[in-house]
């Protein structure tokens, strides 16, 4: 089969490889679409390696068609499917345990399937499982624009939250409006800790940290859960400890990548049980910014890098 591989200069090349050989337990699926997401730009940089036992090139979700299963399993030659990778989804085939497949939901497209696992598991396990989000509270999702901010708004929206949330550009803005956001911070232009300090927080949903963090982290409601899950403004900040205190604030970190393949198919179960009928209704949708052939992989990574994208980068493998 074919991957892209990284060669010496870090430059995508579409490279024969061998097939992925299944363990007792892996389906193989036969990928059509696979999504960015922002870790792919990391582990492109040297700074984000697969876990132990994946395939050495980026991709954390596909969508396309099981090619093989083991005896038992609830899944067919054939079936169409989705699936949370911890590596290795640009490419034509992947071998993955069959508890983190997940059927297609009905009415949804193979490109906007590869675009649900990553996220919305993501968005799922933080803000329900671990914030344990219920309606009436107020939720702050850094990046609305992103696949995961979109996911995040949508899950919270339906959990009869509030949202605040920060975009880079009023077009946006405007866009997260429509979604359901209900204050929208422009990041260039607005001030941050004044809009959560009007209105704070229950928890707020991380991926930027940074030295912003420990201002906006004691604007929190009390109680309130922030949780962090990536630095992309930065590694250090400063925290008030005495208002952190007084508040009551749990500070949280939290990754999907690194979980187990038995955790992450716990949260996949969980997905699936609750929000497969909403996907498959048209009421929670994964929403794609552009869809390119994976010859165009360097694009997709630029569109991505220099944050144009409203939704997901899909990559069509066939």
């Amino acid at each position: 089969m074919h991957a892209m591989i990284l060669n010496g200069k870090r430059e995508f090349v579409w490279s024969e490889v061998a097939d992925p050989v299944p363990g007792a337990n892996d389906v193989v699926i036969r990928i059509h679409a696979a999504a960015l997401n922002r870790a792919d730009l990391l582990q492109r940089d040297g700074n984000y390696p697969p876990p132990p036992g994946w395939p050495e090139w980026p991709g954390l979700e596909v969508a396309g068609v099981i090619e093989s299963a083991p005896a038992v399993s609830r899944w067919k030659k054939g079936e169409r499917v989705c699936a949370l990778l911890g590596g290795g989804g640009y490419a034509e085939k992947v071998a993955v345990p069959q508890d983190m497949v997940l059927p297609v939901p009905e009415h949804v497209s193979l490109e906007e399937a590869a675009g649900i696992p990553e996220v919305f598991a993501t968005a799922f396990l933080n803000l329900t499982l671990i914030a344990e989000m219920k309606a009436g509270d107020t939720v702050f999702i850094q990046a609305g624009a992103s696949g995961l901010g979109l996911a995040a708004i949508q899950l919270a929206k339906r959990c009869g939250a509030k949202v605040i949330t920060t975009v880079g550009s009023d077009k946006k803005g405007e866009f997260v409006r429509k979604l359901g956001a209900d204050w929208i911070v422009n990041r260039r232009k607005e001030s941050l800790p004044a809009v959560l300090e009007a209105n704070p927080p229950d928890i707020a949903l991380d991926c930027v940290a940074g030295p912003g963090l420990g201002e906006c982290v004691v604007k929190m409601a009390r109680g309130g859960r922030w949780i962090v899950l990536a630095t992309l403004g930065g590694k250090m900040t400063q925290i008030d400890m005495d208002l952190f205190f007084k508040r009551g604030v749990r500070l949280i970190g939290s990754t999907l990548r690194s979980r187990s393949s038995e955790e992450k198919a716990r949260i996949l179960g969980e997905l699936e049980r609750t929000l497969w009928p909403e996907f498959s209704a048209g009421r929670v949708k994964s929403i794609l910014h552009k869809v390119l052939p994976i010859s165009q992989v360097e694009e997709a990574h630029r569109i991505l890098r220099d944050g144009e994208n409203i939704g997901k980068v899909v990559l069509t493998v066939e």
